[in-house]
């Protein structure tokens, strides 16, 4: 009965029991028939006539009872069969990783050595555009999102809903969480979530501009609490390098350094890779070099939906076994009294 309805496929699970329907007529060949009642003793004297009427009554019905019954066997074992419903095929989540994104959101984000479509933008733009690519491409990952300044934030608990991490990502903006960079506490903040998921495949990458000021844990520390709940850190260092030079009272004028050998020691220990990322070009060579080292899944997992439809022959069948039950002369008095009564 496929192709009725487009996308909707009915089929029975159990065809084989579809053998049982003959089973009446083989019964009637193989038992003897049943003997013929005695007739009655009693006698009555106008018997010809009542004999007569209840022949050309029962006529017709006795004959209409023999098909009903045919066909409340037939939706019987149709019932018995399991006729179903098959949707349109949908896809399910693959089981992959449990991703988490932790980025810097600190005061030093602001600044504007990034371009982008040979505008300047700041470096929390550049992570922005790159990394919200990077979410969408993570079909089949559980991913989240982590910002942290001063203090670290879950944005976006792990979630297959890519979507919605994009847009939080999108909607976060320096000086949220503080001015100063809590390396330690973001790591941290990362394993409690992740060691508590079942998956053996945990992976945090980490994007930071800058050294650890801030914060209760250090970030050496914190790793080595990643290391034991099996959480590999990729460890992303974002920004040009600082300008030597000196202003007009002899103070140098370069940025904040990154703590490269930090945000190395980190990787390491937890068995990730540490990145420099000085412009936007080679911050999209990193996503594409991780999305090789932590591949996703390929193996597609697909779910039919399925409806059970055997109640409705055997409803049916139920309800002319009922009307069986009555008779026909019972059902032909209760069709007409309800006549009767609705003309009265």
């Amino acid at each position: 009965m496929a192709g009725l309805i487009p996308g909707l496929e009915i089929n029975l699970a159990w065809p084989w029991l579809l053998l049982a329907l003959p089973l009446p007529w083989l019964v009637r060949l193989g038992l003897p028939r049943a003997e013929a009642a005695a007739p009655s003793a009693l006698r009555v004297p106008f018997y010809r006539l009542l004999s007569r009427g209840q022949d050309h009554a029962l006529a017709v019905p006795r004959r209409w009872t023999l098909l009903l019954a045919l066909l409340a066997w037939l939706l019987l074992v149709l019932a018995a069969a399991r006729p179903q419903w098959l949707g349109e095929p949908v896809a399910l989540p693959m089981a992959g990783r449990d991703l988490m994104l932790a980025v810097d959101i600190s005061g030093s984000m602001t600044e504007e050595d990034m371009v982008i479509g040979g505008q300047w933008v700041d470096r929390l733009m550049a992570v922005k555009a790159v990394a919200g690519d990077f979410i969408e491409r993570r079909e089949g990952d559980r991913v989240g999102l982590i910002l942290f300044g001063q203090q670290a934030y879950m944005q976006t608990p792990l979630t297959f809903d890519r979507a919605t991490a994009r847009t939080l990502l999108f909607e976060s903006a320096v000086g949220l969480a503080g001015r100063e960079t809590a390396i330690g506490d973001a790591i941290g903040l990362a394993v409690k979530r992740l060691r508590d998921q079942p998956t053996e495949e945990r992976v945090l990458v980490l994007l930071t501009d800058g050294a650890n000021t801030a914060g209760s844990i250090a970030p050496l520390k914190a790793a080595e609490l990643a290391e034991e709940a099996g959480v590999r850190i990729y460890s992303i260092g974002i920004g040009s390098d600082p300008r030597a030079g000196f202003g007009a009272f002899g103070l140098s004028m370069g940025r904040n350094p990154i703590d490269e050998a930090t945000l190395s020691a980190i990787a390491e220990r937890t068995g990730g890779r540490y990145f420099r990322a000085r412009d936007v070009r080679e911050l999209q060579g990193i996503y594409a070099v991780l999305d090789e080292l932590e591949p996703v899944e390929s193996d597609q997992q697909r779910f039919r939906p399925v409806g059970e439809l055997f109640v409705w022959p055997l409803g049916a069948a139920l309800l002319l076994t009922a009307l069986l039950a009555i008779g026909p002369v019972g059902l032909i008095e209760a069709i007409q009294q309800a006549l009767t009564r609705r003309q009265g």
